[in-house]
């Protein structure tokens, strides 16, 4: 399928790895300049480097920015062309307990999580609207809907995106400017690889095991009873990028594996 992309230019968040990265091998397979970001010059060149052997002749290019540091923000907005396609995908969080959480944590995470999608958005919105033509997409969590009690900060963070994609929705009515939100689940990015790894060399068992007793124990409202590759995620956020998603506009788009409950 023609995504109709060819010759529109995209900017990913946090896409040096996991589902970031390949939704930017997507879109640049459909022939876009796709400008990818992380924290550190060594996984930013290692990540522009996999992409241009995987895709040869593609535009992409790297910016090193950390969005706790607002220099680094001032610097990747000034880098950066017009973009028709913006996708906010960074995210931190910690496994603690609500009683044992700072508050340092909590500012963070909003920070990362949050304002990195708001600062991106106001600075890219109103070329699109201009230009009648664009796609915002920030990427949520099952934990919106699951909310463990050891991610209650991320939960909450992720969740506020939710209203406002639906709000910038909402200031872009009438336009071919559309923004969505994308719900992934248990995926199999690096961390979840490394988890498996370590669990499985700690309690002696295959990753196989781990993974069955993962969606046992853990995610046990999983339907799919198993970790989704970054591929089936990114392949969906591709979808919502091009011309053929026109009609998706504030919604919600679950690629959890069926974790999040609920008919609505």
């Amino acid at each position: 399928m023609d995504f109709k992309l060819k010759g529109k230019k995209a900017f990913i968040s946090a896409s040096t790895s996991g589902i970031g990265l390949e939704t930017a091998r997507i879109l640049l397979n459909e022939g876009m300049t796709v400008y990818i970001n992380g924290r550190s010059e060594k996984t930013v060149k290692k990540a522009v480097e996999y992409l241009k052997n995987e895709i040869k002749g593609s535009k992409v290019k790297g910016i090193v920015a950390d969005f706790l540091k607002q220099a680094q923000v001032k610097n990747l907005l000034s880098s950066l062309p017009d973009v028709d396609v913006l996708i906010n995908n960074v995210g931190i969080y910690s496994s603690t307990s609500f009683f044992n959480t700072p508050k340092k944590t909590w500012y963070d995470q909003f920070q990362v999580n949050v304002m990195s999608g708001v600062t991106l958005t106001k600075h890219f919105l109103e070329g699109m609207i201009a230009r009648n033509w664009g796609r915002v997409i920030f990427i949520s969590s099952e934990c919106v809907y699951l909310a463990p009690t050891d991610l209650i900060s991320y939960s909450s963070t992720k969740a506020a995106l939710h209203s406002l994609s639906r709000g910038i929705a909402q200031l872009s009515k009438g336009s071919n400017v559309t923004s969505n939100v994308v719900v992934p689940g248990s995926t199999l990015s690096e961390g979840a690889k490394n988890y498996l790894e370590t669990k499985s060399e700690l309690e002696n068992v295959t990753k196989n095991q781990v993974e069955k007793n993962f969606f046992k124990d853990e995610r046990k409202t999983s339907l799919t009873q198993r970790f989704a590759s970054t591929s089936e995620v990114a392949a969906t956020i591709a979808y919502l990028c091009s011309h053929h998603s026109s009609s998706s506009n504030g919604s919600v788009v679950r690629v959890d594996g069926g974790s999040s409950l609920g008919t609505f």
